[in-house]
């Protein structure tokens, strides 16, 4: 029997590999590209990059369905996924960073990037499932806990420690050390040994037979079949609406106050990481105690609050206060930290309304849902920031987030009833 210990520190290294690439992508870049004068518009639009998180409820069953080798039925599809993000990196280690301005560089730098993307979306998947088939009820909070620790530490060293690097290392070392990083998270997988999972049943093999609509009809019926689920797919819907809204604002808002790379390395994304370890850790622990439901609407209200902080910084920029810098770096952490504490419990739920015939279609699934959200609005909310300004629009995100609570208040309200 695989320990539990062993399992943590499995899933733990599987996010955290997944996390590197994510983290330049979604902390890095935005602010690499801000430094060149990029309006908020177009940093908007490089949201298009992480479409593949978005759509990967496509290839999901596939992944649920056939295993690659005999390796294992989800490690055939981490370990070869996880080289291929190794490869890439190290690609991208020997891409002229300083030719951007020639289109034919620019795409080659953008397919390089969706293709990473993909790729991680791809172990996402097997990753997933693999946790939902392994962690037991019991396990579940504090597996997810170990997810989203693993995953911010991969925001902290392929976002923060990525634009620290680049102040004083070039781009080629940098990028062959996200690679190396990346290859000995893969160790723990390389050791693993997968039991067998459940199969799927002989009804949806049949319905493999069948035409795509009637597949899709069959597969949402699992979320509509009661209230409590047709709930929880409203939470799902509205869950990451603030968070697209705001996606490509808090960053750059840092840029135009001043902040250098070191700065915002360390100070914003370093040491906001290391908040959303601890608020991983303290969600884990509180679940212990709090039910599931009652902590999604407490981390959600605490999450509300700290975007309201940033509007208030918001304020402070355009009206020309003078604010303590670590004022700035304490809203950056606190507003990581509830992110965190907020994931975890979401996760968690995620988990839970996954089956473990379909771990990683329904797993997907969910998460998609919220991702497709979110990377929509992100593409978009750089227009209304460059339109409304950032005080006014960060105001508008606070009053939608509120309003976003009244989804969950159902649900927790449908969940009682459904006892």
């Amino acid at each position: 029997m695989f320990r539990q210990q062993n399992l943590y520190l499995l899933l733990f290294s599987l996010y955290w590999a997944q996390g590197l690439p994510v983290g330049f992508m979604t902390h890095a870049l935005p602010v690499i590209l801000r430094a060149q004068g990029v309006s908020l518009a177009h940093i908007g639009g490089f949201g298009l990059l992480m479409l593949p998180w978005s759509i990967k409820i496509f290839w999901a069953p596939w992944v649920d369905r056939h295993a690659l080798s005999h390796l294992g039925h989800y490690r055939s599809w981490i370990l070869p996924t996880q080289f291929l993000m190794v490869a890439v990196l190290c690609i991208l280690s020997f891409f002229p960073i300083q030719a951007l301005d020639q289109p034919i560089y620019l795409f080659a730098f953008f397919i390089s990037l969706l293709l990473m993307n993909l790729t991680g979306a791809t172990q996402d998947i097997a990753t997933d499932a693999l946790a939902v088939n392994l962690l037991q009820h019991d396990q579940q909070h504090w597996g997810n806990t170990f997810q989203v620790i693993g995953s911010r530490l991969g925001f902290i060293v392929g976002g923060g420690a990525v634009l620290w690097c680049l102040d004083w290392l070039t781009w080629q070392p940098t990028f062959l050390l996200l690679a190396a990083l990346v290859f000995l998270n893969t160790l723990p997988i390389l050791l693993f040994k997968e039991p067998k999972h459940t199969s799927h049943s002989n009804n949806e093999l049949q319905l493999n037979q069948q035409n795509l609509v009637i597949k899709i009809k069959a597969y949402l019926s699992y979320f509509s079949q009661n209230k409590e689920l047709r709930s929880w797919l409203v939470v799902l819907i509205t869950f990451k609406v603030a968070d697209g809204l705001a996606g490509p604002l808090l960053k750059p808002l840092m840029v135009d106050m001043g902040l250098s790379f070191t700065q915002i390395g360390v100070y914003i994304t370093m040491l906001g990481a290391v908040a959303a370890l601890a608020g991983a850790a303290i969600a884990g622990w509180l679940l212990k105690y709090f039910s599931r439901p009652t902590a999604l609407i407490v981390f959600s209200v605490f999450k509300i609050m700290s975007l309201a902080a940033y509007t208030y910084l918001a304020y402070a920029y355009e009206q020309k206060i003078q604010l303590n810098i670590w004022g700035v770096y304490a809203v950056n952490a606190l507003e990581d930290a509830f992110s965190a504490m907020l994931l975890v419990v979401m996760l968690t739920l995620v988990m839970h309304y996954s089956r473990k015939e379909y771990a990683g279609t329904d797993f997907t699934f969910q998460v998609s849902v919220m991702a497709t959200v979110s990377g929509g609005l992100y593409s978009l909310s750089g227009l209304f920031g460059d339109a409304f300004g950032y005080f006014h629009y960060l105001i508008a995100i606070v009053i939608i987030g509120t309003v976003t609570l009244l989804p969950i208040s159902l649900w927790k309200h449908a969940k009682l009833q459904e006892k």
